[in-house]
């Protein structure tokens, strides 16, 4: 499977080396390409069938230097959220432009305000690592350039960049103090569908070769989360917090009223603690505070007595008492506009 798509040739540094089970071989995959074509090729495919698009949460391992490990911005095992389409030439740039348009909606929805596009290719220089025909690369160079122009996207033009099996668009973002991180991937390939002989029969009756788009958005699952902590310093808005809603009762005869607000807002489906120890509520404030939970409710006699809750922001400070009624719909509204 990995000399035939060119990994083992091209890529074996970064792969783990094989592992004997009961006299058969098996190999920790460094990528997830090989099995969606696999997919591709288990059935007969018409112009009218494409494109194909084939999407997982895919695992993968590559065996970095232990030098360049760095927390989860860097690792060996990681999960990518990979996509791959399969499309006709006349569909190759409208397809692009559908990656870059889900890219950018994105990274708006998880508050990436500077997102950096590289247009990565081959370069002048002779290269015989790089896999395909002049012709080809030079096609699929214009194609991605062409869909970022279309969608208005400014670009660099990073030379000698490109993977061993084709041009790519690299996206990545800015972070809140100006770092620059490398996330999501749009990558064209003619290599691999020759390689591994793929076909579909083109309106004329005849066998055609379908163009291989790589899509990556995240790109590492883990990387994004390092990058989301770092962004928000893990204050999150409360649509991403880990805990949306502390709950606080003052004193231990409070508790049971503690248990039933905690309850009806976990029924309508948000992520709540509640916090029973006997400690001063100054201390459970501050506990809060330092998980950053957007919310803490304070419930005293006085909240008992009227049925309401008082409601502690975690930048406001103290907001005011009011129905938990109320109380749900604003963090109701703010989770489904995903609020930042």
């Amino acid at each position: 499977l990995w000399v035939t798509s060119g990994h083992e040739g091209n890529y074996s540094d970064s792969m783990y080396a094989p592992t004997s089970i009961e006299d058969e071989e098996y190999r920790l995959k460094p990528m997830n390409c090989p099995f969606h074509i696999g997919i591709y090729k288990s059935s007969p495919k018409s112009y009218r069938d494409l494109p194909q698009r084939y999407s997982e949460m895919g695992t993968v391992y590559r065996a970095e230097l232990s030098g360049t490990l760095h927390g989860l911005m860097r690792v060996r095992g990681f999960t990518v959220d990979d996509a791959h389409l399969f499309v006709r030439p006349d569909q190759v740039q409208f397809e692009v432009a559908d990656c870059l348009d889900f890219a950018m909606k994105v990274f708006e929805t998880y508050g990436f305000e500077t997102v950096r596009f590289e247009l990565s290719v081959r370069g002048e220089a002779e290269n015989k690592a790089y896999l395909g025909a002049d012709e080809d690369w030079a096609q699929a160079e214009e194609q991605l350039a062409n869909a970022l122009k279309e969608r208005n996207i400014s670009y660099e033009r990073i030379e000698g960049e490109a993977a061993f099996y084709g041009p790519k668009i690299d996206i990545k973002i800015e972070d809140a103090i100006g770092r620059i991180w490398q996330l999501g991937t749009i990558q064209l390939d003619f290599n691999l569908p020759e390689r591994f002989e793929l076909e579909y029969t083109a309106e004329d009756n005849q066998k055609r070769r379908p163009i291989m788009i790589h899509r990556a958005l995240f790109g590492s699952i883990e990387r994004f989360f390092g990058v989301l902590i770092e962004q928000y310093a893990g204050a999150f808005p409360l649509w991403l917090a880990p805990v949306q809603v502390a709950v606080l009762p003052i004193t231990d005869r409070i508790n049971e009223y503690a248990d039933v607000v905690a309850r009806e807002l976990k029924d309508a489906g948000f992520r709540v603690e509640a916090n029973l120890r006997s400690d001063k509520i100054g201390a459970k404030i501050r506990d809060a505070q330092l998980q950053k939970i957007p919310y803490m409710l304070v419930l005293g006699d006085k909240e008992l007595e009227e049925g309401k809750v008082a409601v502690r922001e975690r930048k406001q400070g103290d907001i005011g008492a009011m129905s938990l009624a109320e109380f749900k719909e604003i963090i109701t509204q703010q989770k489904l506009l995903r609020a930042l």
